[in-house]
C-alpha cells in the first residue's frame, strides 16, 4: 500500500500512535489484526504461526524464536481518510528504553491490559513513561474471549491502581459464553463482528436482558464527562445530548489528559478492533494538538513552542537507530519544516552538517522510499551519522529537545571473546549496541582487567550476547549475573582539609571546611555558603565539578554513591599557588580522607513483583518468595486465580523462574520491575564486599 504524502493532506489527519503493554497482554497480536483490518496486511500473523514465520512486526529472528518483542518496530497506515503511524513497542521491563524513545516522539498511545490479569507490573512503568512525556492514551482491555476475564474488574483496579479517571465506552456482549461483540455506550447500540475474520460489523438494537445494565455504565460515562466538560453539563442540563456532543467531550478530556477512553475486545479472537482504530482516530490527538518545546541553545537554553508547519525551519528529533544491510538506519520524528532528499541538517550536538541521502517510510523491516518528509511525520534516513537523542536542525537553528530518562543498568557481566581474531569484530559489535540502546553500557574494568556490559536484567543482556553470536559471528565467555550496587553514607561528618603542594616554580594551594551530610532521598547536592571571599567565586565550580566525580566510584565496591551533601562554608587561598586545579584536588583528598567515616552502606535494586497462580499453589509461591527476601504486599483471589503482589531483591530472582515452575507444574507466571534501591543486610554486605576484594586480587594476579 502506498502512503499518500503528507504535505497533500490535512496533518489534523495524520496520528502517531504507540502500541504498549505488559509483556503477553496481547499488543503484538493487537498490531497484528489492525494492519489486517487496514489492509496493510492480507494474512492474519499469529505470535507462533504454523508456519514459523511470526507477526510481521516481531521480523527479528530472535523475536519469532522467543515470541517476544524486543525491539520497537513502526508502520503505517490508512484508516477512513486518516494517515496512522504506529510504534508497536517491547513489553517486557528490560527493554524498556524502546518503549520510552518510542513514547517521547508519539502524540498518543493505545495502552493494552490483560482482561484476565488486569494490572501488571509494566502497566504501571509503561502508565509512567505516558505520564512523564505527557501521552495522551486511551486502553484496550484484551483477552475477553477467556472465561475467566472480568473486564469491569479491570475497569476499576485502573482506577484505583493506577489512579485513572476512566471512561468506559463499551460493555462485552457474549452468546453461550463467547464474546461476540460489544454494546456502544455512546451509540446505545450492539455491535457484533462476524464472518470469519470478524471483518463484518453488524449493528443492532441493545436485548431487553442488556438494556437495564447498558442505561447504568452510558450514565458512569456523562457522570465521569461531566466533570471535566462545561459544554456536556449544560447539553444534559438542557436535555440535548447527542453522540457528537459526548465525542467532542472526550476528545477534549482525553487530550487534556483528564480521562482515559476504555474499548473492550479480544485480538485473537478478531473482536473490537476496528472500534479501537475510530478511537485513535476520533479521541487521540494529532500533531497540532500536542504542543513540543525546545531549548534554543543561542538564548540561554530559552523555550521555544514548535509549530508543525512544513514550511518553516526544520526540526527533528533522532529516537532510533539500527544497523542492517544498508548501513546505519535513523529514525526521525518531524516536528517542524520538511526533510528533503538532499538536504543539509545541523547536528546540534556534534556541530555538523549532516545531509540526507535517502528518506524511506518503514513497515517493519521492509521500506517504501520517498523524497520529502514533512511536519508531523515519522520517517527513516539511511547513511548519517548521529546519536539517538540529537536534534537536527536547519542551518543558523541551534535548538535541542530535553534528554530522555535513562535508567541505570542493574545486572553486568565480564566478558571477553573466545578467539583473539573476534576482537575487532567484539569492538565493532559493542560500539553499535551501545549506540542502539542507551541502557546497554559497556566498560573496561582497569583493576580487574575485564571488559564489563551492563543492562536492565539478564534477558536484556542475554539477549545481546545472542546477537554477537549471530550477527557478528562471535563467540564469548561470560561471568554469572553480578548486581549493580550502589553506596550511600549514613553519618553526618565536618571536614576541613588543605591541600599544599610546592615545586620549584609556582606551588597549589588550597584549604576547604564544611560538611558531609547523608539525604534521605537518593539525590547528591553540591551548596556553598561561603562570606567574605574566602574562597573566590571562580574556585567554586571546580570544588562542585570534583565533588560530582568522586561520587561515580564509591570505595566499597566501586558502586556509585548516591544521597549525598557536600556544604562548603569555610576555606582559605592564596593569590599565586591557588586555581581550579589546586581547588578540584582539594576536593577529590578530602572526599577520599573523610568517606570511611561517614559509615557509607550498600544499596541493592529491589523490584516489583507480580506472580499469578492457580490458587492450590498459592502457598507454595509465597514460601518461595519468604525464603528468597521476598516483601509480600497483597494477595487477591478471584475465581481460582490467585495474584500475589510485592517486592523482592533482584539478586533473589536470579533462577526464582525454575522455582516457580518446579511448584506450580509450570502454571505459574511472574513479572518484575525495578522498585527502588535498599540498604543490604550487614551480614550480606560484609560477604558482597569480601567476594569481589577476592575477585580482584585473583584477576590482578
Amino acid at each position: 500500500m502506498r502512503m499518500k504524502n503528507i504535505k497533500n493532506s490535512n496533518i489534523k489527519n495524520i496520528r502517531n500512535t504507540g502500541i504498549c503493554a505488559h509483556i503477553d497482554a496481547g499488543k503484538t497480536t493487537l498490531t497484528e489484526r489492525i494492519l489486517f483490518y487496514a489492509n496493510r496486511t492480507h494474512i492474519m500473523r499469529e505470535i507462533k504461526s504454523k508456519d514459523g514465520k511470526g507477526p510481521v512486526m516481531d521480523f527479528m529472528e530472535l523475536e519469532r524464536e522467543r515470541g517476544i518483542t524486543i525491539s520497537s518496530a513502526t508502520t503505517n497506515i490508512e484508516w477512513k481518510d486518516y494517515k496512522i503511524n504506529i510504534i508497536d513497542t517491547p513489553g517486557h521491563v528490560d527493554f524498556t528504553m524502546e518503549v520510552e524513545n518510542a513514547l517521547r516522539v508519539l502524540d498518543n498511545a493505545v495502552m493494552v491490559v490483560c482482561g484476565v490479569n488486569g494490572v501488571q507490573t509494566q502497566t504501571f512503568t509503561v502508565s509512567k513513561q505516558l505520564e512523564r512525556y505527557e501521552v495522551p492514551y486511551l486502553i484496550f482491555i484484551n483477552k475477553l474471549d477467556r472465561e475467566e476475564s472480568r473486564p469491569l474488574d479491570v475497569v476499576e483496579e485502573i482506577k484505583e491502581e493506577l489512579g485513572k479517571n476512566t471512561a468506559l465506552l463499551q460493555l462485552p456482549v457474549r452468546e453461550e459464553g463467547k464474546l461476540i461483540g460489544v454494546i456502544d455506550l455512546i451509540s446505545m447500540k450492539r455491535i457484533l463482528f462476524q464472518g470469519r475474520f470478524g471483518e463484518k460489523i453488524v449493528e443492532e438494537n441493545i436485548s431487553d436482558e442488556d438494556i437495564k445494565q447498558a442505561k447504568f455504565y452510558r450514565n458512569l460515562l456523562l457522570d465521569s464527562l461531566t466533570m471535566y466538560s462545561e459544554d456536556l453539563t449544560e447539553a444534559y442540563l438542557d436535555d440535548t445530548i447527542t453522540e457528537s456532543k459526548i465525542k467532542d467531550a472526550i476528545l477534549k478530556c482525553t487530550i487534556e489528559r483528564k480521562i482515559v477512553p476504555i474499548f473492550l475486545g479480544s485480538a485473537f479472537a478478531n473482536k473490537g478492533i476496528q472500534l479501537v482504530l475510530d478511537g485513535i482516530v476520533d479521541y487521540l490527538p494529532n500533531p497540532t494538538e500536542k504542543q513540543e518545546l525546545v531549548h534554543d541553545l543561542e538564548s540561554d537554553n530559552k523555550e521555544v513552542i514548535l509549530k508543525p508547519d512544513p514550511d518553516l525551519p526544520t526540526v527533528v528529533l533522532v529516537f532510533k537507530i539500527e544497523k542492517n544491510q544498508y548501513g546505519q538506519l535513523t529514525y526521525l520524528r518531524i516536528y517542524q519544516g520538511k526533510v528533503e532528499k538532499g538536504d543539509k541538517l545541523f547536528n546540534n550536538r556534534s556541530k555538523k552538517l549532516i545531509k540526507i541521502p535517502k528518506i524511506a517510510k518503514m513497515h517493519a523491516d521492509s521500506m517504501e522510499t520517498i523524497d520529502k518528509g514533512f511536519a508531523g511525520d515519522i520517517i527513516a534516513v539511511f547513511g548519517i551519522d548521529c546519536a539517538i537523542g540529537d536534534t537536527l536542525t536547519s542551518e543558523g537553528i541551534h535548538y535541542t529537545f530535553r534528554d530522555s530518562y535513562i535508567p541505570d543498568p542493574l545486572v553486568f557481566y565480564s566478558i571477553a571473546v573466545k578467539r583473539p581474531k573476534d576482537e575487532n569484530k567484539f569492538t565493532d559489535a559493542i560500539t553499535h549496541f551501545v549506540r542502539q540502546d542507551p541502557t546497554f553500557r559497556s566498560y573496561y574494568d582497569e583493576e580487574t582487567k575485564e571488559t564489563i556490559i551492563a543492562g536492565m536484567g539478564e534477558l536484556h543482556l542475554d539477549i545481546y550476547l545472542e546477537r554477537m553470536m549471530r550477527e557478528y559471528n562471535i563467540e564469548v565467555e561470560t561471568s554469572s549475573p553480578r548486581i549493580s550496587y550502589k553506596e550511600k553514607i549514613t553519618n553526618e561528618i565536618d571536614f576541613s582539609y588543605t591541600h599544599q603542594k610546592q615545586t620549584g616554580g609556582r606551588g597549589e594551594y588550597a584549604q576547604i571546611s564544611g560538611k558531609i551530610i547523608p539525604q534521605e532521598n537518593d539525590e547528591n547536592i553540591f551548596e556553598e555558603e561561603i562570606e567574605g571571599g574566602v574562597i573566590p567565586k571562580k574556585f567554586i565550580p571546580a570544588c562542585e565539578k570534583s565533588f560530582y566525580k568522586c561520587l561515580e566510584k564509591g570505595e566499597l565496591v566501586e558502586g556509585k554513591i548516591v544521597g549525598t551533601k557536600l556544604l562548603l562554608n569555610d576555606g582559605d587561598f592564596h593569590p599565586v599557588d591557588s586555581s581550579q586545579k589546586a581547588f578540584a584536588t582539594a576536593t577529590k583528598k578530602m572526599f577520599r580522607k573523610y568517606y570511611p567515616q561517614c559509615n557509607p552502606r550498600l544499596l541493592e535494586p529491589i523490584m516489583n513483583l507480580s506472580v499469578v497462580t492457580p490458587s492450590q499453589f498459592r502457598g507454595n509461591i509465597i514460601t518461595i518468595l519468604k525464603q528468597n527476601r521476598g516483601d509480600i504486599q497483597e494477595v487477591s483471589v478471584k475465581e481460582g486465580i490467585s495474584k500475589i503482589k510485592g517486592t523482592i531483591p533482584l539478586v533473589e530472582t536470579f533462577g526464582i523462574t525454575k522455582k516457580f515452575r518446579s511448584s506450580s507444574q509450570g502454571k505459574a507466571e511472574f513479572r518484575i520491575d525495578f522498585n527502588r534501591y535498599r540498604f543490604l543486610p550487614k551480614n550480606m554486605e560484609e560477604k558482597i564486599i569480601e567476594d569481589i576484594d577476592r575477585r580482584k586480587k585473583e584477576s590482578s594476579k
